[in-house]
């Protein structure tokens, strides 16, 4: 037997020695690593271990979280296919015997899956990470004085970028493969496997690629000032664009054959397709469809391009960036003028209090200065687009041609959908630890715990600001909406119902998301047990659509007349206060607990129970 296959059965070595047992061990010698080997590992440890992608400061952990939830969907989907492909029992009985194959293109939306899957999912990850492609000030003031050269950190940040994007690409899509040739039966397993892997890769390289060369253009040709502007609403317009492609699938899927055989502009210039043409021209080889030769080239082609742009632009970008950064690009104002006014108003009205107004201004000022909050409204505004866009958007085949619809219902449960997903990211936001230098004045001066009083004000501002934020965009959202509404949607009785809902639904939002939260925002401490996101993703895919079906009921219920009007606003007014007492309770809970010092733990003096 092989002496290294007999390593893997052999018993591993004690942890505790003696110190005669280490002295004759020797010194130990770490391996060797070259600056350039050195500069990558810190880069690609940046990418796992900042306060984005591990708020809790657990990256490890977190980093395993996001490779099984990356690999798995692709993976089940690869298992599904298998009573697609073999039916075992057939009821009624088939009268010929078991059913052939599925059809050509129902094959072809099953291979358009996992392009489209690898494409969202390595965009979505390139987004994440949109802000550490670049260096920031602390890379920059710590690694410039290191005698280091500057190409060889450029060239290190660019191997780090190559291994995270290689590295994702490999988790999203390595499963498949292992599973697809037993769960399809191909006629050709060799052409299929290297159809598959490279639609796939091409779909993710080219996501991964677009993204950076995205960025490296607009670094490089408008500078840092003018990417920080629209640094934010483009990556949430890309999250949005992605997730919504995704969500769309069904609805792609069924549409696919007439777009493609129709040859319309749409399947001309949807990336996702490009590549579905690469795998499929590999796999039907020379009796493939016209269409797919000249997608497939245009797909390549368009690879080409991107990386040309991408290698074209990034470096000119970095350099831009780096001088920026040493120069200082200067004070960022985080005062939007527009809403000025508006704020006059409310500290006139809902925000005379001076703890609740101090605390209102705090967040204003807080919000859009951390990068970790501006991802957390980018995710969730992104993703709440998109589901918006895919619950209204209807396609239909008609005569060979593909209509887009709107849906009434699409429209009526829409406000219940931006509703969530704004109050769902504030929250998010408000109770994230990790940022917690703000919150010595407000100990020092109302102590920790507070007064009730006290406590209620500065929990208040955090309601107020979420509430009004989710109505404000809830507003936009149906006017909007009314652009594309049929007429039965742009009465006057239908847009106060409309009004009607979207206030109430924001108001129940806010009070039932923060009830239970007792830190002032930004300044929550991390908890003791450590967060699980598989239960976090179960509690949206639970209240989510409560929400959304909520808001489609209570929209018919005040559309029947001024009664049914007046009760749902006297239901609304009802819950509201029964939830406000709610929060008081818990609140009047946590003042009444033993003061604390910085640091100090309760558990010594309550062994964890509560009283």
């Amino acid at each position: 037997m092989p002496e290294a296959f007999q390593r893997i059965f052999e018993r591993s070595e004690f942890r505790v020695q003696s110190l005669n047992v280490q002295a004759a061990m020797g010194p130990v010698r770490a391996p060797k690593r070259s600056q350039l080997a050195l500069l990558t590992r810190h880069f690609l440890e940046r990418f796992f271990n900042h306060e984005t992608a591990s708020p809790d400061g657990d990256a490890k952990s977190r980093m395993v979280q996001i490779a099984v939830a990356a690999g798995l969907p692709s993976l089940m989907v690869a298992v599904w296919l298998w009573p697609v492909y073999h039916p075992m029992i057939v009821n009624p009985p088939h009268p010929e015997g078991m059913p052939s194959p599925p059809p050509y293109w129902s094959q072809v939306n099953h291979h358009f899956f996992f392009v489209l899957y690898s494409f969202v999912a390595m965009g979505i990850a390139a987004v994440w990470e949109w802000d550490l492609f670049f260096p920031d000030l602390l890379d920059v003031m710590v690694l410039g004085t290191l005698p280091a050269p500057a190409r060889r950190i450029f060239l290190a940040r660019v191997a780090a970028i190559g291994i995270f994007l290689a590295g994702f690409l490999v988790d999203a899509n390595a499963l498949p493969p292992l599973v697809l040739v037993t769960s399809t039966d191909p006629p050709d397993a060799g052409r299929f496997l290297l159809g598959h892997v490279l639609g796939v890769v091409a779909s993710a390289v080219f996501a991964g690629l677009l993204v950076l060369a995205a960025q490296g253009v607009l670094v490089a040709l408008g500078g840092e000032r003018l990417f920080r502007k629209i640094s934010l609403a483009a990556q949430g317009l890309a999250v949005a664009a992605l997730v919504m492609a995704m969500l769309l699938f069904p609805v792609l899927s069924g549409v696919a054959p007439t777009l493609l055989q129709s040859g319309s502009v749409y399947a001309r210039w949807f990336p996702p397709f490009w590549f579905l043409a690469i795998e499929q021209r590999m796999i039907d080889g020379p009796g493939a469809l016209a269409i797919w030769g000249e997608l497939a080239q245009r797909g390549w082609l368009a690879l080409i391009v991107v990386a040309a742009v991408a290698i074209t632009a990034y470096p000119i970008a970095y350099v831009r960036r780096v001088r920026q950064v040493i120069l200082g690009g200067g004070a960022r104002s985080t005062r939007v003028r527009v809403a000025w006014p508006f704020l006059k108003i409310l500290q006139a009205t809902i925000v005379r209090a001076p703890v609740c107004r101090a605390i209102f201004h705090f967040i204003g000022q807080t919000m859009f200065r951390v990068p970790r909050y501006r991802i957390y409204l980018v995710l969730y505004g992104g993703v709440g687009l998109s589901v918006v866009i895919a619950t209204i958007l209807r396609f239909s085949v008609a005569k060979g041609h593909v209509h887009a619809e709107v849906s009434p219902e699409g429209i009526r449960a829409a406000l219940g959908i931006v509703a969530f997903w704004v109050i769902a990211g504030l929250r998010t936001a408000f109770v994230s630890s990790g940022n917690q230098r703000g919150s010595w004045i407000l100990r020092t001066i109302h102590g920790r715990p507070p007064s009730f009083e006290a406590a209620l004000d500065q929990l208040r501002a955090a309601q107020l600001w979420a509430g009004l934020c989710g109505f404000a965009v809830t507003s936009i959202a149906i006017a909007l909406l009314r652009l594309i509404s049929p007429p039965e949607l742009r009465t006057v009785p239908a847009t106060l119902a409309q009004l009607l809902v979207a206030a109430g639904i924001c108001l129940l939002l806010t009070d039932a998301s923060f009830l239970n939260v007792t830190s002032v925002a930004f300044t929550g401490e991390a908890g003791s047990q450590e967060s699980n996101l598989a239960f976090t993703v179960l509690r949206y895919f639970t209240f989510f659509p409560l929400v959304t079906a909520a808001s489609v009921i209570a929209h018919h219920t005040v559309e029947q007349g001024a009664r049914a009007f007046g009760f749902m606003a006297v239901t609304i007014v009802v819950l509201h206060l029964w939830l406000r007492k709610r929060h008081r309770d818990q609140v009047r809970l946590y003042c009444g607990q033993q003061e604390l010092e910085e640091g100090e733990e309760d558990f010594p003096m309550k062994l964890g129970l509560r009283y």
